[in-house]
């Protein structure tokens, strides 16, 4: 029987692994060169690839949005630097989708020729590919937490939108204290914790906040500031 090479996979709730590697930016230190920021860790299976185009296309139109949430964007394949450099510039000076056109990317995309990074995020799954990442995405916290997982396979593109959703619902939960309902939209109700007592579950039904909107003792709503 084959062994395969293992490869670790960090866990929500868990620090993300440190490194330090090059990159279309020059050398970064992770998480020494983010502290303080959230992160959007994201890798791909090839530069020169159709929908990794669209992809970083995407993600470098919405940098802007991303800078606002207090999150930097980094990038990952297993190629080499001048692959990625030569990638780069075709997308900004030939490629055109949707109303994209002349998109630079400027968020670090790092060289991981030898598989440490990505062996060490789990974005090599022999499954789908030996020699290729698939389409993990990391969302860190800025103290360096593994916050969410994203994974997709080789064949299909993210959607950005939901990764900027999921965002801003994790950054809402964290300074609310509250969770989010499914399909949530910033500005759409959230939800406040179950009780964790008897009596407050018969308060919350008993003598209702005028604030909160209980649907049973434990399903409550409450409007949130954007």
């Amino acid at each position: 029987m084959t062994e395969q090479a293992v490869t670790s996979l960090p866990l929500i709730g868990e620090k993300a692994p440190s490194f330090k590697a090059k990159t279309t930016q020059g050398e970064i230190e992770f998480p020494k060169h983010f502290e303080g920021k959230w992160v959007i860790f994201f890798s791909h299976p090839a530069d020169f690839t159709p929908v990794c185009t669209t992809e970083f296309m995407t993600f470098a139109a919405m940098q802007p949005e991303f800078e606002k949430l207090n999150c930097k964007l980094l990038g990952l394949s297993i190629d080499s630097i001048y692959a990625h450099i030569a990638w780069l510039r075709t997308i900004k000076e030939k490629i055109q989708y949707k109303d994209m056109k002349g998109i630079e990317v400027t968020f670090p995309v790092i060289e991981d020729l030898k598989m440490d990074v990505s062996k060490a995020f789990g974005m090599l799954q022999p499954g789908a590919s030996s020699t290729q990442a698939v389409r993990a995405v990391f969302i860190i916290d800025p103290k360096g937490i593994v916050r969410a997982i994203l994974y997709y396979p080789l064949s299909n593109g993210r959607n950005m939108e939901e990764v900027k959703r999921l965002l801003i619902a994790m950054q809402t939960s964290d300074k609310h204290g509250i969770a989010t309902p499914a399909n949530w939209q910033p500005g759409d109700d959230v939800i406040v914790p179950p009780p964790g007592s008897c009596g407050v579950a018969k308060d919350r039904t008993e003598k209702p906040d005028p604030d909160v909107r209980c649907l049973d003792w434990f399903m409550c709503l409450k409007k949130c500031p954007k």
